[in-house]
């Protein structure tokens, strides 16, 4: 998953600005198992909650990371349940300020 959101990143020319791990489980703490992130192999387990939060950091400009909380499913190919919805106080489209 984190090699995905970076090829992604780095085709937009951000590569440089992807500096931390895409995201973490889900539970009684903040940040939790699993890590997601590089240097972090392994495979994800049926039901497991998780955070994907990529982020872009622009240094002396600012940033965005949106984050999505999804629950992994085994069976099908790239299987979930997306449990952040997106409505109008989290739009998807750029907004520049």
């Amino acid at each position: 998953m984190d090699a995905a959101a970076r090829d992604v990143i780095a085709q937009a020319g951000h590569s440089e600005h992807f500096s931390h791990g895409l995201g973490h489980g889900v539970g009684l703490e903040i940040h939790e198992a699993p890590m997601l992130g590089r240097g972090r192999p392994g495979r994800l387990a049926d039901r497991v909650p998780i955070t994907v939060e990529p982020g872009i950091y622009l240094p002396g400009r600012g940033g965005v990371r949106i984050e999505d909380t999804l629950v992994v499913r085994s069976g099908a190919a790239a299987a979930r349940d997306l449990l952040t919805t997106t409505t109008t106080v989290t739009p998807r489209e750029l907004l520049v300020l």
